[in-house]
C-alpha cells in the first residue's frame, strides 16, 4: 500500500503528542479492512513510544466515521460462518488495542459518528464533539447488533442506556451523548480544537507511569463490590507506585517547586 492509499494520517506535532486521523473522507470514513489493520498497527506502534504523552483520535472531512463501509459490508455477506467470525475477530482485537494502549487518547468528534465509530468513540479516555454531530447505534436498522463495540459502548454510557440505543438505533445528539456518559466535552466547531489542545495540556502535566497505572485501577474496581480484596488491593498499587522513580521525583518536584523530570 502507498503513502497515497493509507487510510490513516499520522502526524507528530511534538515528541509527547501524537495525532491518528481517519483519512477517507470520501467514505465518510467507514470502517474496511484495511482501516482496521492500519489502527490496530498504528496503536501497538504508540503503545510501546516512552516519550509520547496523549494521542488525539480525529477524523478528516464532515463525519468522524460512518461505520462499516459498503462495499465491505456487501463482501460480508457472502461470507462463511467461520469468514464472519474472522473478520469480526480483527475489529475486536483493534478495539482491544486501542482500549489497552497506556497513553491517554483524546477523541477529537467532528462529525456524524454511526456503529463502529461509536466503538472507536467509546475507548478514548476522553471525548470531546462539536455541537452538530450526531451518533447512533444503528446495527439493528440492518438486522445487525453492535457486537465487537458493545463492551466499550456499555462502559460508557452504562446498561440502562444501551437497553434503549442498542435496539431502538435513534440518533443522539452531542448534547445527549454527553448526558449519558458518552461525551465529556460538546463544544461549537469553531472550539473544537481549542478544547481538544486543553484537555491535551493537562494530560502532558501527569507523570505517564502514574496514568497507564489509572487505567489499570479503574478496570480493577469499575463495577466491583468494595469489599476486602478491593481495599487490598487499592492499597497494594498506590504502594507500588510510590516506591517508583517517577512517584519519587514528582513528589520531589512538588516541594521543590520544579518541574518534574517527565516535563523536562
Amino acid at each position: 500500500m502507498t503513502a497515497a492509499e493509507k487510510t490513516l494520517d499520522i502526524r507528530r506535532p511534538s515528541k509527547w503528542v501524537a495525532e491518528v486521523w481517519l483519512n477517507r473522507p470520501d467514505v465518510r470514513n467507514a470502517f474496511n479492512d484495511d482501516v482496521i489493520a492500519e489502527l490496530t498497527e498504528a496503536f501497538q506502534t504508540l503503545s510501546k513510544d516512552n516519550d509520547l504523552r496523549a494521542i488525539v483520535l480525529g477524523a478528516h472531512g464532515k463525519a468522524f466515521c460512518a461505520g462499516a463501509d459498503l462495499n465491505w459490508m456487501r463482501a460480508m455477506s457472502g461470507y462463511s460462518w467461520e469468514e464472519n467470525r474472522a473478520d469480526a475477530q480483527k475489529l475486536a482485537d483493534m478495539l482491544w488495542t486501542l482500549d489497552q494502549c497506556p497513553v491517554p487518547i483524546v477523541g477529537r468528534v467532528q462529525g456524524d459518528c454511526y456503529a463502529g465509530g461509536m466503538g472507536l468513540a467509546s475507548v478514548c479516555d476522553v471525548l470531546i464533539a462539536s455541537d452538530n454531530v450526531t451518533f447512533c447505534l444503528s446495527e439493528a436498522r440492518l438486522g445487525l447488533l453492535p457486537g465487537t463495540i458493545s463492551p466499550y459502548v456499555v462502559r460508557a454510557i452504562g446498561a440502562r442506556q444501551s437497553y434503549r440505543y442498542f435496539q431502538s438505533a435513534e440518533r443522539i445528539s452531542a448534547e445527549r451523548a454527553r448526558e449519558i456518559g458518552l461525551v465529556h466535552e460538546v463544544v461549537a466547531p469553531e472550539a473544537l480544537d481549542a478544547k481538544v489542545q486543553e484537555i491535551v495540556a493537562a494530560l502532558i502535566q501527569g507523570g505517564p507511569l502514574s496514568q497507564a497505572a489509572a487505567k489499570d485501577l479503574i478496570r480493577a474496581v469499575d463495577n466491583q463490590p468494595i469489599g476486602d480484596a478491593v481495599v487490598e488491593d487499592t492499597a497494594q498499587r498506590i504502594a507500588h507506585l510510590r516506591a517508583t522513580p517517577e512517584a519519587k521525583d514528582g513528589i520531589a518536584a512538588f516541594l521543590d517547586k520544579r518541574q518534574p523530570g517527565w516535563l523536562a
